[in-house]
């Protein structure tokens, strides 16, 4: 994963991450709270060599070796139990040599002959205490019993306590404020893991980056999301100056320029799976185009479930099927829509055999007569993966716009969505990314148009000239 990419997860987890980093912070204060408060002290020792009454300086040399050299194992003697027998017997303790141990820690700087006994209890007193007995334990059983002469005689080693422990006036643990820090830390962790756990199980197309992981296909614009677009699906028509408007609007600029210099503008509207608003970009696609003065034809080829009349309010009875079986010729269904050159071709009746009607001869002539009397025709074809149809369609035409909706459709139904049309030769013109959200790293900045709202009545002019109309509808 690319640093982008990293960064992206976080901008879409950072709730995960701050609510985990929460919750380890009010664990770690609540342990720090609820934790019994411990205290330390700690008693000092000296361990020296005793040497000749008129020593050298080698002697001292050599002494000073000697009792380097057991201080290194002193340290763990400390801790065994014929030491701490006699401190539990002394202090008259209801516990093991072995938990005892536990309480008690003992070191030797580097170097040095002296050794930190530290004892640690709930009890300031007690820890004194503890260290205290411990350190006088220890030199007991180190002078009378280790180190005392076979022959009988007083030990060479002196262990002296020199500092003796005294009791602390405050806890050394919990540490509360770097409890609550750990917790924090310790909180965004599990956050930051659960957020890249979510988006590794997540194969659903959220932004730009996932088209751009599956394919090449150029993306001609993006769609934020709105809960109430099935009530208002012409918002080109019906609310002319909101930011989604504005956005088909730069679909439909992107489009002319990729189409620029062709003479087929006959495009195929579909997605890969149901419910991801091509019906919707179709209609506003062919508003926004119309508005710059060129002759458009709308299509509603998904036979099989058709939208287009509905979101239009046209009488749907009549239409595609019909022209396309010879029943009714194309002029007599051909309905005019708003005060535009744009010209509405409804489904008609649903037809036992879309997939035929769809891809014969009767359709490729009508696109071709069409392609040649109007400057744009956008069809709404069928989604590319439940049927064939919408694939059939995009053969006769300058190629596909394929609409992917973020948070529905999955990266592999998208992947073999333009696979199938890749595998006829359709052109791919280009992908539109619909349901985006307004904010965060999966937007298409879409709120920009905002400050601007441009309506429908203010000059749309652009760079493709409408073309010379060859006949009569």
């Amino acid at each position: 994963m690319s640093l982008d990419g990293y960064i992206r997860v976080i901008r879409k987890g950072w709730v995960l991450i701050v609510v985990f980093a929460l919750l380890g912070l009010a664990a770690g204060a609540a342990l720090a709270i609820l934790a019994t408060p411990q205290y330390r002290s700690t008693a000092t020792m000296y361990v020296s060599v005793a040497v000749s009454d008129t020593p050298t300086a080698g002697d001292l040399t050599s002494g000073n070796s000697y009792a380097q050299a057991k201080v290194k194992s002193y340290t763990d003697i400390i801790t065994s139990a014929s030491v701490l027998d006699n401190v539990i017997k002394d202090l008259n303790l209801s516990v093991t040599s072995k938990a005892l141990a536990n309480q008690l820690s003992a070191s030797s700087p580097v170097g040095t002959v002296i050794i930190e006994l530290t004892a640690t209890d709930p009890n300031p007193q007690q820890a004194a205490n503890l260290a205290n007995a411990t350190a006088q334990s220890f030199s007991d059983v180190v002078i009378d019993d280790l180190e005392k002469p076979t022959g009988g005689g007083a030990s060479l080693v002196k262990i002296q306590i020199v500092d003796p422990a005294i009791p602390a006036t405050s806890p050394s643990s919990p540490n509360v404020p770097l409890n609550i820090l750990l917790g924090a830390v310790v909180g965004i962790i599990f956050g930051l893991g659960a957020a890249f756990l979510r988006t590794s199980l997540d194969t659903r197309v959220h932004g730009t980056h996932d088209v751009e992981a599956v394919s090449d296909s150029p993306i001609l614009g993006g769609i934020s999301f709105d809960p109430e677009s099935n009530k208002h699906p012409l918002l080109v028509h019906s609310d002319p100056r909101n930011p989604r408007a504005e956005a088909f609007r730069a679909l439909r600029t992107n489009l002319r320029f990729v189409n620029a210099g062709s003479d087929n503008r006959c495009f195929v509207v579909t997605s890969s799976i149901m419910g991801e608003g091509k019906s919707t970009t179709s209609a506003n696609l062919a508003l926004a185009l119309a508005e710059t003065g060129v002759r458009v034809v709308l299509i509603d080829g998904d036979l099989r479930k058709p939208k287009l009349a509905e979101y239009m309010g046209l009488e749907g009875a009549v239409g595609l099927t019909d022209v396309l079986i010879g029943a009714v010729p194309l002029a007599d269904v051909l309905q005019r829509w708003g005060n535009r050159e744009l010209y509405v071709l409804p489904a008609g009746r649903v037809p036992p055999n879309p997939s035929e009607l769809l891809g014969s001869d009767a359709m490729q002539n009508l696109l071709t007569a069409l392609n040649e009397q109007v400057d744009y025709v956008i069809i709404d074809a069928p989604p590319l993966l439940p049927v064939t149809d919408g694939a059939i369609i995009s053969s006769m035409t300058a190629g596909a716009i394929v609409v992917a909706a973020s948070g529905k459709v999955k990266r592999t139904e998208l992947a073999r969505a333009l696979n199938s049309l890749s595998s006829i030769n359709s052109n791919i013109v280009g992908v539109v990314m619909t349901m985006l959200p307004n904010k965060g790293p999966d937007s298409y900045n879409s709120e920009k148009y905002g400050y601007y709202g441009a309506g429908p009545d203010e000059d749309f002019a652009e760079t493709t000239p409408p073309r010379r109309r060859r006949g009569r509808k």
